[in-house]
């Protein structure tokens, strides 16, 4: 997963000293402690998930968790602060040229692919919003505008180009993006169709929510 968004403390402040603790650097404790936590509250859910417990899944004492984050609502934002980082620099490499639809095809394959290879941190960023602090929901909502904007100007386009129907590019925007994360939700790799195959079938469903004509 992609959900290292802080930088972790590497040594142990013992006795007014800098010391490393022997078998723990914080490069690898820290990412541990994360994906730690990103499972069990996929699992059970934020409320639900102690501190103690995120750190008996690491193999730390609890009191040693507070060396890789001041608190679990700090780990909550930093899990889905992480995924949103990670989206948004995965979209800087996508292909922004070409006609309307083809940007839109490409758009809905890209999000695809990028949300099924992380249907924990998915989960987590959509269901457990509700746990930030307003600060915290707020920095979330803004990096989660950058990335529906994407899609928004696509869809701004192919309406002047005249290629697309959409009444209101905001409100089609945010629908293709629920239904597109919602296969997360339902997939497996060994189900009936291959991942090709509901490519093809969701493009042509979000073909049909923007009226192509």
């Amino acid at each position: 997963m992609n959900v290292c968004s802080a930088k972790w403390s590497q040594h142990d402040n013992v006795g007014g000293k800098m010391a490393r603790k022997t078998g723990s650097h914080g490069d690898i404790t820290g990412p541990k402690v994360q994906a730690a936590a990103l499972r069990l509250i996929a699992r059970h859910g934020f409320a639900a998930v102690s501190m103690r417990q995120i750190a008996r899944e690491v193999g730390l004492q609890a009191g040693a968790l507070y060396r890789y984050t001041p608190d679990k609502q700090t780990l909550l934002f930093d899990l889905m602060r992480g995924h949103m980082d990670a989206l948004l620099v995965a979209r800087e490499g996508a292909a922004m040229a070409g006609t309307p639809l083809i940007r839109l095809d490409e758009f809905v394959r890209f999000h695809i692919r990028f949300h099924l290879e992380r249907p924990d941190a998915v989960f987590v960023s959509y269901m457990e919003l509700r746990n930030l602090t307003p600060e915290n929901f707020a920095t979330l909502e803004a990096l989660r505008r950058v990335y529906e904007d994407q899609l928004e100007v696509i869809l701004r386009f192919g309406v002047v180009a005249g290629v697309f129907d959409v009444v209101d590019t905001k409100i089609s925007t945010l629908a293709i993006i629920a239904m597109l994360t919602g296969l997360t939700t339902w997939y497996r790799e060994d189900g009936r169709l291959p991942l090709a195959d509901i490519e093809r079938i969701y493009t042509g469903l979000v073909h049909g929510a923007v009226g192509v004509k």
